[in-house]
């Protein structure tokens, strides 16, 4: 953007909305994760994307738009690239071949390069409009929709030239045609497009069904023809370096995935042998995602104020829970993020490594060459690190040199499988970890789901009714919270009417609800005594810890999810 930095502050400073010390951390941490200070405020909720444009919008001297509120002929979308428009950060919005005018949308309204660059591709007169990251992101995925419309056509249209490819007898040949790799780059190209985290190929008894995840859930989007299946299956097994002709074990490997439009996409893959064949499930990791900030997680201020209070401490042993698929990973990122100054050496194992992360050393475990969480992490101590991640516990070895780590001098950092924060000392008790050392090592456990936020384009309000009222009420019995009630219920719910910005689902986007658990000195206590996971949680909500259905509640109330969405994740 076209603005100096010191510019940027004295608008920022005179607007009186974040201080001089505020703007310095977020240039410090600009710097470290090569962005913009505008970003990192933005993304710390310092401030919001439509202020900052209010506020700059003088300073350009230009009208500004939000694209979510125009509506684009394709004719004129098209007349620029998606991959010209999403390199260089616009969107051409109006075109009038009479007028000879054209206006576009601009995260920088003084780039005069882009603008006569259009002005002289189209022969017409440029009027630059200044838009936000959020409406520009929209006015992209305009282009996406004729990758959907096209979708089944192209995939039709391909299978048709696979089936001449019949009389061929070498799979790898022919998981190497043209059709089979447009028919996957498809594929690919359309999860992205629809913001899906995984991908399923499902082999089912006369056909091959393609389902995506998208915000945590399962969707069907096409079925092919059972004799192509294994071709797809070898297509992605050489792209991810497996073995093509190994049918009876499970493999996994991974691969980059280039963007039509620019950007890449890292997919994770596992193949899996089944009753009918062999399953594939793909993983996609944009690897341009920027670490998300912990109040964009969905904590609460004053969550995240415990969490980073005790990131701050040199040693001890932080954990984050939840099932697979709930977000614990990108949590430790995050975390990571915060941790990651030039001052300390971090360390991290995993398996797989799902993000790269500049200035931190991350091993990722290998079962045929022998590196394993335990001896990974035996070895990561004697390189000297001051913060060690450990990608999951899964076995009381690991659980051992974790411990150990902890207690001399280093803070670690690691997720584990269970259902709430306080099943997490439990469940390490009986992975043979000591109660006196675990007392002495745990600093905070961060339990976690993830919900589908609301769309808020069509987001409306309605009155709470009583059956859902005796639900709610139920299920805070059963966590012991019947006495707040009252104080906890919602009067007024919201839902997504659905409309075209959320494919009519009511949903854009998934957010975090957490329950914090600070080790106090009496939780320690009751630690070392062994006790019960009820136990532990009653003390810990006397504390005055939220429990993963409270936290569900004030999001409900605040309109960023619905309350059917809290119950799906957290209802016992």
């Amino acid at each position: 953007m076209h603005i100096k930095e010191e510019k940027l502050k004295e608008l920022l400073l005179e607007s009186g909305l974040i201080d001089a010390g505020v703007f310095a951390s977020a240039k410090e941490e600009a710097f470290r994760g090569g962005q913009q200070v505008s970003e990192v405020l933005i993304g710390r909720e310092d401030i919001t994307e439509d202020y900052l444009v209010e506020l700059l919008q003088p300073y350009f001297a230009v009208p500004v738009v939000n694209l979510k509120k125009v509506t684009i002929p394709q004719e004129t979308l098209f007349l620029l690239t998606e991959t010209y428009a999403k390199s260089n950060g616009v969107v051409l919005f109006a075109f009038d071949d009479q007028k000879k005018e054209a206006k576009l949308a601009m995260l920088d309204p003084l780039d005069y390069d882009t603008i006569e660059f259009v002005r002289t591709k189209l022969g017409v007169w440029v009027e630059p409009h200044l838009t936000t990251h959020t409406s520009l992101r929209f006015g992209l995925k305009q282009y996406k929709k004729k990758i959907g419309e096209d979708f089944n056509q192209i995939i039709e249209e391909n299978i048709k030239k696979s089936f001449n490819l019949s009389g061929e007898t070498d799979l790898s040949k022919m998981a190497e045609a043209v059709p089979v790799i447009t028919i996957l780059d498809s594929i690919l190209e359309n999860a992205v497009s629809l913001g899906a985290s995984d991908i399923h190929f499902e082999q089912l008894p006369k056909k091959l069904l393609i389902r995506y995840r998208v915000d945590g859930i399962m969707q069907e989007i096409l079925s092919l023809p059972n004799v192509i299946s294994p071709i797809m299956v070898a297509r992605v097994k050489i792209l991810a370096n497996l073995q093509i002709d190994e049918h009876r074990v499970p493999q996994d490997g991974r691969f980059h995935f280039e963007m039509e439009e620019g950007g890449r996409v890292d997919i994770r893959v596992n193949v899996m042998p089944v009753l009918n064949g062999e399953k594939v499930e793909m993983r996609l990791l944009k690897s341009s995602t920027r670490p998300l900030s912990l109040n964009e997680l969905g904590l609460s201020d004053e969550a995240a104020k415990i969490v980073y209070d005790e990131i701050k401490k040199p040693h001890g042993m932080i954990l984050v829970t939840g099932p697979t698929g709930h977000g614990k990973t990108t949590t430790l990122y995050s975390i990571l993020h915060l941790l990651n100054t030039p001052k300390v050496n971090i360390t991290t194992i995993e398996d797989p490594i799902e993000y790269e992360v500049s200035r931190i050393n991350q091993t990722q475990v290998n079962a045929k060459t022998g590196v394993t969480f335990a001896n990974g992490l035996r070895s990561l101590m004697r390189q000297n690190p001051d913060i060690i991640m450990i990608g999951e516990i899964r076995d009381n070895e690991t659980v051992d040199i974790g411990v150990h780590a902890a207690l001399t001098g280093h803070l670690v950092l690691s997720s584990l499988h269970t259902n709430d924060a306080a099943s997490a000392i439990p469940r390490l008790l009986d992975m043979s970890a000591q109660a006196f050392l675990l007392a002495s090592t745990l600093n905070l456990i961060i339990a976690q789901r993830l919900v589908r936020k609301i769309c808020t384009a069509c987001i409306q309000s309605y009155k709470n009714s009583p059956t859902t009222i005796n639900i709610i009420k139920t299920q805070l019995k059963s966590i012991g919270k019947e006495k707040s009630a009252k104080s906890l219920i919602p009067e007024i719910l919201f839902r997504g009417k659905g409309c075209k910005i959320c494919g009519n689902s009511g949903f854009t986007g998934q957010i975090g609800i957490f329950e914090i658990l600070q080790v106090s000195e009496q939780m320690k206590k009751l630690i070392s005594q062994t006790v019960s996971a009820d136990q532990l949680k009653k003390l810990a909500s006397a504390e005055g810890m939220t429990t993963l259905f409270e936290d569900g509640l004030m999001k409900v109330e605040k309109g960023l999810t619905t309350i059917e969405e809290v119950l799906r994740v957290v209802r016992e």
